[in-house]
């Protein structure tokens, strides 16, 4: 008889977890997105694409304090790909990421046994997990997640219920084949501050600024990225001007090593239609911060 009730006792506590699971698994409601379209809130200053397996070493240098959350960290460990917008500090929210991965040991148990996680619900009827004490919110299923970094440490939603965020004409092709690219929407201020800095009032008016980060072919593990940077224009014409003041700058510029100038200025720029290529020099580690902080803060 005791075994009997062992055994009923068994059976209902697995009943029990089994249940307790699948209340704790956040499946978001995902809009369909158009082709060309990620799902993030428009009005990011600059908006990321990564391989995360490939990309990792350059993730580990990217200057977000969320990257230094525990789950954020054990997210990215389960993480294939990801999208990610960085906000002005003006907004609601600092940082949105929509991710794809293998999540199983997360979207369980993790969360509704940690007393710092409370679950929200969206006007759509989904619901998601946010912490007061870091100002996370996160939504997940086996094989997405969406997070959300709010400026306020109140709860948003990190799931874009609207029609996404259109990636720009030529973007998906220029970051094809590459671990980690980005994109900037407002790119003048800080293209005529990086000349401003070396005293020559340039005025450019960009478009968009691209990048792509990918490891250098090179057996000095000091040196071991580069990047390339697209500057778009309106149209040929002001690229091509634009390419002739690059090249004089760069001259001008050529035999200064401490500041951002060093790393933009260390190849000709090469006009491609209405945009400018350029390539960096071999990168450090501590040449990646300060391209990174430099178009992403």
């Amino acid at each position: 008889m005791v075994c009997k009730n062992n055994k009923s006792i068994r059976i209902i506590q697995a009943v029990i977890v089994f249940f307790l699971f699948l209340s704790c698994q956040t499946v978001p409601k995902i809009p369909d997105m158009p082709e060309g379209t990620l799902p993030l809130a428009k009005g990011a200053s600059v908006y990321v694409i990564a391989n995360a397996k490939q990309a990792r070493p350059i993730i580990e240098l990217l200057p977000l304090e969320e990257l230094n959350n525990k789950k954020a960290r054990q997210m990215l460990e389960k993480t294939d790909s990801f999208a990610a917008a960085v906000f002005p500090q003006t907004g609601v929210q600092k940082m949105q990421v929509a991710a794809n991965g293998n999540y199983p040991g997360l979207s369980g148990l993790a969360f509704i046994f940690n007393k710092n996680w409370k679950k929200q619900h969206n006007e759509s009827g989904g619901s998601y997990w946010y912490s007061a004490a870091n100002g996370l919110s996160i939504a997940m299923s086996t094989d997405r997640a969406f997070v959300v970094s709010s400026v306020d440490k109140t709860p948003v939603d990190p799931v874009t219920s609207a029609s996404g965020v259109t990636m720009p004409e030529g973007f998906n092709e220029f970051s094809r084949g590459y671990p980690l690219s980005c994109w900037m929407e407002d790119t003048t201020p800080l293209i005529n501050r990086i000349f401003n800095e070396k005293e020559m009032p340039i005025q450019l008016t960009v478009q968009y600024v691209f990048i792509n980060l990918y490891p250098a072919d090179s057996s000095d593990s000091q040196n071991k990225y580069e990047a390339l940077i697209r500057l778009r224009f309106e149209n040929a014409f002001q690229s091509r001007g634009m390419a002739a003041i690059f090249n004089l700058a760069a001259g001008l510029m050529s035999n200064d090593n401490s500041t951002i100038a060093s790393i933009l200025f260390a190849n000709p720029v090469v006009q491609n239609g209405r945009s400018l290529d350029i390539k960096t020099k071999r990168l450090t580690e501590k040449d990646i911060t300060l391209l990174l902080e430099t178009f992403l803060l």
